[in-house]
């Protein structure tokens, strides 16, 4: 909520650090005297959704999850001015040259824990072994972000209403019957998918087969994403509970690579709202038409009570 959010590798890139954020953490050991571990005992498919229910929770509103998000300003080439959102506001001067954003000496922004008092040019999101450079102002705080060929700043509030007046989530009750074991069919080579964002970019991602599934007697497929650097498959669906019980453009949802008998675990139960359920300011990618089942799924998350969609 894991990282995700490319050519829109970046768009969807921005789950990995989701999707880090959605997996439940390890079980826990314990060494005895002679330094002997023991793990502790395994979970069942109800208890996994229970703890990852409870993770979702805590990432979602730690400092830099999605509801402290309150702005993206899309910068052009050459100067620009960025007001954001502080008590009071704040503006900020940056140029881009090429792709290079370089945020002008302003005292009263912090770059780790300093003054800046000289230009300084801003890493962007698009590495993901690189963090962007985080600048700071009260609560407040931006980087840039980079969506196919445009660079924007992302700004967060820790104090935002999003966060400050969270209604929390709602769930379906669990049901093992959404809990299905599906088929994976490869695609040789990997397939290139369109996914469009909601900003309208669209790019093509990496599908590496195909997901089949039976639910009452029926069959189904989706196409998930195998994301850069990442082995869990993300799968972005839509079903016909969308626009009224769940969120109306998508629900996301990870499950574990195909085993060796060339089945996948496809838990409905752990399905997500997409960050932009809780605020505008998110890049979500969405469902293409193969992955848009004709199948009510009711499991997992609702629509958000405080929600704009």
């Amino acid at each position: 909520m894991k990282r995700l959010l490319l050519p829109l590798m970046v768009t969807v890139a921005f789950f990995a650090c989701q999707r880090a954020a959605e997996q439940p953490a390890p079980a826990a050991t314990t060494s005895s005297a002679s330094a002997t571990t023991a793990t502790a005992p395994s979970l069942t498919p109800e208890q996994e959704v229970v703890e990852w229910k409870a993770n979702r929770l805590k990432n979602l509103t730690k400092e830099d999850g999605w509801l402290t998000l309150v702005g993206l300003d899309w910068l052009k080439e050459g100067d620009n001015e960025v007001e954001l959102p502080a008590k009071p506001p704040v503006k900020v001067h940056a140029t881009l040259a090429k792709g290079v954003v370089t945020l002008q000496p302003q005292p009263s922004l912090m770059i780790d824990d300093k003054r800046v008092e000289a230009p300084v040019q801003l890493r962007n999101d698009a590495d993901p072994a690189a963090p962007p450079t985080l600048v700071q102002s009260g609560t407040v705080r931006f980087y840039v972000i980079k969506r196919n060929d445009r660079y924007g700043f992302r700004v967060r509030d820790l104090a935002s209403d999003a966060r400050t007046k969270f209604a929390g989530l709602q769930y379906f009750d669990y049901d093992p019957k959404y809990r299905v074991e599906a088929r994976f069919e490869p695609y040789n080579p990997p397939k290139a998918i369109p996914i469009t964002n909601v900003l309208g970019m669209v790019g093509n991602e990496t599908s590496p087969g195909k997901l089949v599934f039976t639910i009452d007697g029926k069959e189904y497929s989706i196409d998930p994403i195998l994301e850069q650097g990442e082995t869990d498959l993300f799968l972005i669906f839509r079903d016909e509970t969308a626009g009224k019980e769940t969120y109306g453009a998508a629900r996301y949802l990870y499950a574990k690579p195909a085993g060796p008998d060339g089945k996948v675990i496809v838990d409905f139960n752990k399905a997500y709202n997409p960050p932009c359920a809780f605020t505008p300011f998110a890049t979500c990618p969405l469902p293409p038409a193969q992955n848009k089942l004709q199948i009510r799924i009711p499991a997992g998350e609702k629509k958000y009570a405080g929600g704009h969609a």
